[in-house]
């Protein structure tokens, strides 16, 4: 059974169980970019037959490469980037705390302004023709994957299925989002 990528998803970031899921020996998307800012603060939840479950918070920072954890829960997860993909959605790469040379995948879909589904890239989302081209089964990994286009094939495969799984993250204030000016109260004169 593998690590947790994001405990209750984020992207992809909630608490995700991944058995089944693909990893790579190292980070394969480059050029990451702090598309969420330079701070990140998640509430995170756990998605079970269409249930939140396990509440957890949990802050980041961007580093200049990689959102690092700075607090809060999801201690399984050190490090995660996002990165755009199609129709709208992000591939989330993790880099677990506690799995040297190991970096995860989940495929985070918007659902409204600041509110995120996340699931893993599940290699028995693809067809038998798929899981045999681009899984290698090494060690303890179900389907270890090396370059954009086989994680691309396995994205685009969990991006067709309907999942009431993985993790629901909803995006809270962090103090560096613009504010909007008080509105003055006018009182009304009396006749």
């Amino acid at each position: 059974m593998k690590s947790l990528i994001v405990r209750a998803a984020v992207a992809a970031l909630a608490a995700l169980s991944l058995a089944g899921c693909v990893d790579s020996s190292d980070p394969i998307m480059a050029d990451s970019q702090p598309i969420f800012g330079e701070h990140l603060r998640l509430q995170l939840y756990t998605l079970k037959k269409g249930y939140a479950h396990d509440p957890v918070q949990v802050n980041f920072t961007w580093n200049g490469g990689l959102y690092t954890r700075v607090g809060g829960g999801l201690r399984e997860v050190s490090a995660f980037s996002a990165h755009p993909f199609e129709g709208g959605d992000y591939i989330i790469e993790t880099v677990p705390a506690k799995k040297a040379l190991v970096t995860e995948y989940a495929l985070m879909h918007k659902l409204a302004e600041g509110v995120y589904q996340v699931v893993p890239i599940d290699e028995a989302d693809a067809d038998e023709q798929t899981r045999v081209a681009y899984c290698k089964k090494l060690d303890m990994a179900t389907c270890r994957i090396a370059t954009r286009e086989q994680l691309f094939a396995f994205a685009r495969a969990t991006a067709a299925r309907d999942k009431d799984s993985g993790g629901l993250v909803i995006r809270l204030p962090d103090g560096s989002e613009p504010h909007a000016p008080a509105k003055r109260r006018v009182s009304r004169s009396r006749r």
